[in-house]
């Protein structure tokens, strides 16, 4: 899978002039991660505390976390391919160092996502860190 890293996201968001075109971008974005096969697609992969259906499966490789996800929603796909650029192939360590909050205000994302949605990645973000302080 390859992401553009988590600054040249902010980078690419700060560039479009309103939210329709940022939208559209986080919906490409969300194109580029590959689906998952719908034999991963159980219940226990669901991500819990989120509106739409969200599958996570990690793995771990020379010590670094990898990540692959999907849901049924396109906007949800976008947002997920914005937490993988930041997690995805990273150390245990690096994930729970990484400033997620910062990353989301730089994104100015919260502000344009529904309460739900918001709720729903706060629950991806905080199985993926969950993830990592079982590998630390």
């Amino acid at each position: 899978m390859t992401l553009p890293s988590d600054q040249e996201i902010v980078d690419d968001i700060a560039f479009f002039d309103d939210w329709e075109q940022r939208y559209q971008y986080i919906i490409d974005l969300g194109k580029s991660i590959p689906a998952l096969d719908d034999a991963y697609k159980t219940d226990d992969r669901l991500v819990p505390g989120c509106q739409s259906k969200v599958w996570l499966l990690s793995n771990s490789d020379q010590g670094r976390l990898q990540f692959q996800a999907d849901s049924d929603a396109v906007i949800v796909n976008g947002l997920l391919a914005i937490v993988l650029a930041a997690y995805h192939n990273k150390t245990a360590a690096e994930i729970l160092a990484f400033d997620i909050d910062s990353y989301f205000k730089a994104l100015d994302l919260e502000r344009h996502i529904s309460p739900t949605r918001g709720n729903g990645l706060r629950a991806i973000v905080a199985k993926i860190k969950a993830l990592a302080q079982a590998q630390h």
